[in-house]
């Protein structure tokens, strides 16, 4: 056998080298050897690999008539059209793929040649592609089952042009995702979109201050103000005072959630002030926990503070309690530490020596300070401040408390002064009276001031977040 050993073999004229002829066998390499074609050469004859050459250079827009082994990239934006396939032989193979997530717009048509099947269907029946990013390879195979899907994918996911998040409960309203965290937990950011996208809306709502206690004979006791209430959003609606003017910037990365505890409540027996609520955080967002309120009696404690009686300082203030011998002790201070927009407001003051109730004044809320006491009437709670239900989405009645009109959700209510029971603030804030109501769970509303008896513990807070995922 004659064997011919060259390095190189290049045409010197003309298009084409043959290389062997009819009837002859040509082995090229041998084993452990490789061969390779020249950079921009192209081949035929050697049968296909299972895959398609992707006719990335002619993105097609209207009907037209498919090739074996080629790939078609289909764009229906402009509207649905057809592909036709090619007379099915046992091995042709065709893929199409949606262009950019159209074809749940304007489907695309499938169309067989002549009577030929699709999955075995009947003869000559077309088939729709009609989902987002959905991409097909079809394989012939034969006349009983004729051109096989043997791929179908979605590749909807747009992957760097909206956030891609999870962490707490996940709901949708319209084009946004929500994320509601009730207790503290992780919230990771996989992917954070576009530079016009990477930014949430958010509600942070810090844990309401508790009411403070009274013991017989000592007087009303002020209502724990609010947990601070900061906030963001564009949903419809949403023309909260308080709303803040920017959206707030976020990178892909785990954003670590704390959702503020309820302050507790002050004890009866004894008497003795409340507990302050927790704080809540998000990112770069810190609520403040509600401050409680002021303790009442007839005198300090031993080396009890000077401010006896006065509300605490807080998100919102706490309510000042009734002292003896009827100077009127003063809120706290909301805003504290302060932030613009405020989160919450200041406690009211107390009402001084009216017998026999004594009364105490209402926490502050969100939207507005916590009531005086007055002669026969404890301060009311401050009013809260409020989010539409689109912020929330679907299960917006699940969280805040309604709103006096439309489709509103008041958080951050202040407690209400006790000793003659001083009305919640709405937006999840406790009556006072003589023993103080709680605060509502997840709203950060301050605990009711009790009146010669117990106080009533502040709500817990929450922390929502929402941001656009779709057009």
């Amino acid at each position: 056998m004659s064997k011919i050993e060259v390095d190189t073999i290049d045409k010197q004229s003309g298009s084409t080298v043959t290389v062997g002829g009819p009837g002859t066998n040509l082995v090229l390499g041998t084993s452990g050897q490789s061969v390779t074609l020249g950079c921009g050469a192209t081949q035929s004859g050697f049968g296909r690999t299972g895959t398609v050459n992707w006719q990335t250079a002619s993105i097609k827009t209207s009907t037209f008539t498919a090739a074996s082994g080629e790939g078609y990239f289909c764009n229906t934006a402009g509207g649905s059209f057809e592909v036709d396939l090619p007379a099915g032989s046992a091995g042709a193979i065709v893929s199409i793929q949606d262009y950019n997530n159209t074809f749940d717009s304007n489907a695309l048509t499938v169309d067989p040649n002549g009577t030929e099947k699709i999955n075995g269907g009947d003869a000559g029946a077309t088939i729709s592609l009609s989902t987002e990013g959905q991409g097909v390879t079809f394989v012939y195979i034969d006349a009983t089952v004729g051109w096989r899907s043997v791929q179908d994918n979605d590749f909807s996911t747009a992957g760097s042009n909206y956030i891609v998040a999870s962490g707490g409960t996940q709901t949708t309203s319209g084009d946004f995702k929500v994320h509601t965290f009730t207790s503290t937990g992780p919230f990771n950011i996989s992917a954070a979109g576009s530079p016009t996208n990477a930014v949430v809306e958010y509600l942070v709502q810090a844990g309401g201050g508790g009411g403070g206690g009274s013991s017989p004979g000592a007087g009303g006791m002020g209502g724990g103000g609010a947990g601070g209430f900061r906030l963001f959003t564009t949903a419809p609606g949403s023309n909260s005072p308080l709303n803040a003017p920017a959206a707030l910037p976020v990178s892909a990365q785990n954003y670590s959630i704390t959702v503020g505890a309820a302050g507790a409540n002050g004890p009866g027996g004894s008497g003795g002030i409340g507990g302050s609520g927790g704080v809540s955080t998000f990112s770069s967002i810190t609520s403040a926990g509600g401050g409680s309120g002021g303790q009442s009696g007839t005198s300090p404690p031993p080396g009890g503070p000077s401010n006896f009686g006065n509300g605490i300082a807080g998100g919102s203030g706490g309510g000042g309690s009734y002292r003896n011998p009827g100077t009127n002790a003063v809120g706290g201070t909301g805003n504290t530490p302060p932030v613009s927009p405020s989160q919450g407001q200041p406690g009211g003051q107390a009402g001084g020596a009216y017998a026999p109730e004594y009364p105490a004044s209402g926490g502050g809320g969100a939207g507005a300070a916590g009531g005086p006491g007055q002669p026969g009437n404890a301060g009311d709670g401050g009013v809260g401040s409020f989010i539409a239900d689109p912020f929330i989405g679907p299960t917006a009645p699940s969280f805040g408390t309604p709103g006096p009109t439309g489709s509103t959700r008041y958080f951050a209510g202040g407690g209400g002064g006790g000793g003659s029971n001083g009305a919640a603030g709405a937006g999840g804030g406790g009556a006072g009276g003589g023993t103080g109501g709680a605060g509502t769970t997840n709203t950060g509303g301050g605990g009711g001031g009790g009146g010669f008896a117990a106080g009533g513990s502040g709500g817990s807070g929450i922390v929502i977040i929402r941001y656009k995922f779709q057009n």
